[in-house]
């Protein structure tokens, strides 16, 4: 009985030393009080192997003991078979900076460092220009109309995009551009997603581009000539950074620049001879300035003794000789200016390089630190936004779609597939607003962009899935009045661009964010490189803390035992302390994985994908708790964020559960599964009644479809229709029709009105002249059930409306050619 007590004194005290992080001291304590007790009270052998134990403890964990001996062998074998950082990797690694996902990374949150980046929402100007400037460009569009007629958006539109200054948000008001901060950017594009190619045509500009490359790193009169002409349009930028052969692996640019001397003018100028092919690059066919990335070599010494001087950036004028620019790609779907730019023995200045000569060679960093904030706005608030009119969409068109007497809204079979959506969409918004929050207190967050690129375009793709499902028909028709049907065919464009989502999901989230947030990682590989055993020493035996921290904290959470402390009330405090617990066992498998794995774990990608999804789904939901936090809290706000929280932490266990079945070494595998998740899963699927709850919600007018719907353009001002306003009216009368739809059906399942009222129509007439609704009520519903049937209506073309060419149109049945 005495050796089981000191046993369990002995675990116990270690693991609240371990969970602590509090050092070899409390580790020594906690082993050699028991040990002693032992040899004095009569259980001298689990007192010597706890004495041990004790001594282990204090050569590896006592600075002075250790470094005689332990440390220097570490390092050796260190040095050995750690992997190697290529420059390339070593500038991506230190791009941008680390916030809650370093958080995460460490197993032990500190939710008040999220909680600390208040928000002051957007200023009165950015207000006015999302309610004002936005509304009057999404009015204007129509996607039929753009894609299938014009293949471009209309001569007015561009000319109020330049005038109004929709191009120059990122540049500052001192160079007469909006100067809009990355929330308002965020909100401009969540509005314009209204259309796809709107929104792109807006995004490309203000993301990685000429504008923001210029801002950071161009000389004075570079900015001073193009920022301004960029604000007001009168240039258009494009950015030539992919091609044939370098997409994904932009670092294997096969462009090249020599360095040369040339006359120009008579004059003799030093600058830069460059052959190039460049693929995919939006608004090439109309740009007027080209940014350009390519591999600088000086095969004369003309800029010094270095031959191959690295990527490197230009900006080039359209006019210049040599350049080909100007013909289409077809994205799908979608009919966004996209082109190719071909270039052979172009000659330009030196001055054209972006930042001047003290920027040579410093391409690479350059287009790195840009997109960690680039591709969190762009992509992230088009899919947002893309949810939030997919969502509004649905929801209004199930509740005014009727089969069997009664709307589809009502159908579970549809109210599943609402909730999901409308949990992708609370999610979306929470995530690209309050990560732009970060950027506007001045983060770069690189792997966070990684992580809502591809996860948002993912949720947009299975949420317009679902938006088609619910839809049927009236979406797969194409014409005029399809809202929905020409941005479901080009969603492949968001999950394709700026990285695409498997090379994103399996080799950049965690693989880049292992050692960019570690907080150890990077410090060990800088101590190899530097040859300097204290400083590995500091760093190893800190991450060997944190591996233990992290496993005692995993397996006590798992156990139900303490909570870890979090500064949240109410729903959210669960959720918080569940998030803190899998980021235990999220940095604990990471641990084990690369020590499992080592170099190897580059090539495993399905692992690091798993790893990758843990952390995604961590991170999205611990925006929805920020979001949650500083919200206004509508009616039904409270079930979405349980559903959305649950679907998110119940994809985080299921990708812990494929990592431990998938990890090469099983033994390990099942091991981590003991300690991180001791108690099994936790989360299921959200529950039906969760998803009934919100289904109604966002299919009638409600606070929470006005919430989610908030800085659409849900008004009936534009130029074109507005079915997103028609839907919202039509909720805003449902309530009323619908007591008048019961009383006729009722009415005439009773006999009580003519067996050939079949339609709405032929009901209200015979209603009122049966004397069972009022003269006003006919009048109101013969004006609803017009709204509803033009909502309802596809269209329908010419029979040879839609061949280009009429010639190889072939008439069948007696059919002719249309005038």
């Amino acid at each position: 009985m005495l050796t089981l007590l000191l046993i369990v004194l002995a675990v116990a005290g270690l693991l609240v030393a371990m969970r602590r992080e509090a050092g070899a001291g409390a580790a020594l304590l906690a082993t050699g009080i028991p040990g002693l007790l032992g040899l004095g009270l009569g259980a001298p052998v689990i007192g010597v192997l706890l004495l041990i134990v004790a001594a282990a403890i204090a050569v590896a964990g006592l600075p002075a003991l250790r470094r005689l001996w332990l440390t220097p062998r570490l390092f050796a074998l260190f040095q050995k078979v750690a992997p190697r950082v290529s420059d390339t990797e070593r500038t991506a690694l230190e791009s941008g900076t680390l916030s809650w996902d370093g958080e995460l990374f460490t197993g032990r949150p500190r939710w008040e460092s999220l909680l600390g980046y208040a928000d002051n929402g957007l200023t009165e100007a950015e207000q006015a220009f999302l309610d004002v400037q936005c509304g009057k460009a999404a009015g204007m569009c129509n996607a039929w109309d753009i894609t299938r007629e014009r293949a471009d958006l209309p001569r007015e539109l561009w000319d109020y995009l330049k005038k109004e200054g929709f191009f120059g948000m990122i540049i500052p008001e001192s160079y007469g551009g909006l100067g809009f901060s990355a929330k308002a950017q965020s909100m401009v594009l969540q509005k314009l997603a209204v259309n796809e190619t709107l929104m792109v045509t807006v995004g490309v500009p203000n993301s990685l581009g000429p504008g923001e490359l210029l801002l950071k790193y161009g000389t004075e009169a570079q900015k001073n000539h193009y920022l301004p002409r960029l604000a007001d349009g009168r240039e258009i930028p494009c950015f030539g950074l992919t091609g044939p052969r370098a997409g994904s692996d932009a670092t294997s640019l096969p462009d090249t620049g020599i360095v040369c001397r040339q006359t120009v003018d008579g004059e003799d100028v030093l600058g830069v001879r460059l052959n190039f092919e460049k693929r995919w690059i939006t608004l090439a066919p109309i740009a007027t300035v080209v940014g350009l990335a390519f591999r600088l070599f000086d095969p004369d010494g003309l800029l010094g003794d270095e031959e191959d001087r690295g990527i490197t950036l230009a900006l080039i004028p359209r006019e210049t000789e040599g350049m080909e620019i100007g013909r289409r790609h077809v994205p799908i779907g979608s009919p966004f200016l996209n082109g190719p730019i071909k270039g052979r023995d172009v000659f330009v200045p030196l001055s054209t390089i972006i930042g001047g000569e003290a920027m040579i060679g410093e391409g690479w960093r350059m287009l790195v630190e840009c997109l960690a904030i680039g591709r969190c706005v762009t992509l992230p608030s088009g899919a947002a936004g893309t949810a939030r009119y997919a969502l509004g969409w649905s929801g209004g068109f199930t509740r005014i779609r009727r089969q069997f007497n009664v709307p589809v809204a009502e159908m579970e079979g549809v109210q599943e597939p609402l909730a999901r959506m409308a949990s992708m969409t609370y999610i979306a918004k929470a995530a690209v607003y309050q990560t732009a929050n970060l950027i506007d207190h001045g983060e770069k967050p690189a792997v966070p962009s990684a992580i809502l690129k591809s996860q948002l375009t993912e949720f947009q793709r299975a949420l317009l899935g679902d938006a088609m499902d619910v839809h049927g028909g009236k979406a797969v028709t194409l014409g005029p009045r399809n809202y929905l049907g020409i941005g479901y065919s080009a969603n492949p464009v968001a999950i394709t661009v700026e990285g695409a989502n498997i090379m994103t999901r399996n080799l950049m989230i965690f693989g880049q964010g292992v050692i960019r947030c570690h907080p150890y990682v990077l410090d060990e590989l800088a101590a190899k490189e530097a040859g300097d055993a204290r400083a590995f020493d500091s760093a190893f035996f800190g991450h060997a803390g944190l591996v233990f921290g992290n496993a005692a904290r995993a397996f006590t959470l798992g156990l139900g035992l303490g909570k870890p402390a979090v500064p949240f009330t109410g729903p959210a405090r669960e959720y918080a302390q569940d998030i803190s617990r899998l980021a235990a066992g999220f940095g604990l498998c990471a641990d084990a994985a690369m020590a499992s794995l080592g170099s190897a774990l580059k090539k495993r990608e399905m692992i690091s994908a798993r790893l990758g999804d843990v952390l995604s789904n961590l991170y999205l939901a611990s925006m929805v708790l920020k979001h949650w936090e500083a919200g206004s809290k509508v009616e039904g706000e409270e079930a979405l964020l349980h559903y959305s929280c649950r679907f998110l932490l119940q994809r985080a266990e299921q990708a812990f559960m494929e990592f431990f079945d998938n990890l090469p070494n099983r033994s390990l595998g099942k091991a981590l599964k003991l300690l991180a998740m001791p108690a099994g899963r936790r989360f299921s699927k959200p529950q039906d009644d969760l998803a009934r709850d919100i289904a109604k919600r966002v299919s009638t007018h409600s606070a929470l479809r006005t919430h989610l719907l908030e800085n659409t353009w849900d008004q009936d001002d534009g130029d074109q229709p507005n079915p997103l306003a028609a839907y919202n009216a039509l909720l805003a009368d449902y309530d009323r029709a619908e007591a008048l739809y019961r009383t006729l059906n009722k009415a005439y399942a009773k006999g009580e009105l003519p067996e050939t009222a079949l339609h709405p129509e032929q009901r209200v007439e015979a209603g009122l002249e049966k004397g069972l609704i009022s003269a006003e009520d006919a009048q109101f519903m013969r004006g609803f059930e017009a709204e509803v049937l033009e909502l309802l209506t596809v269209d329908d073309f010419a029979f040879d409306e839609l061949a280009s060419d009429k010639d190889k149109v072939i008439y069948h049945a007696g059919q002719a050619p249309s005038a």
